[in-house]
């Protein structure tokens, strides 16, 4: 019961951070990117390959555009 209550605390932190809501709006991006590029190419690409491109091709603006808004 005690070792429960610790993962339960602990999952509540993390879900609270903000480096895990970063992560979680990334993610949520580069799965769009996913959707976006697999429907252009008419199969699924993958998410390794939407990662791969989206950290390339995409990450950057997206991280300049986070930190414009957040200032």
């Amino acid at each position: 019961m005690e070792e429960n209550k610790k993962m339960e605390c602990i999952s509540t932190l993390l879900k609270n951070s903000t480096l895990y809501q970063e992560f979680l709006l990334e993610r949520e991006e580069i799965l769009k990117h996913k959707w976006i590029e697999s429907e252009k190419k008419g199969y699924d690409i993958g998410f390794e390959k939407a990662l791969l491109d989206w950290v390339i091709n995409h990450r950057s603006k997206w991280l300049a555009s986070r930190r414009k808004n957040v200032d």
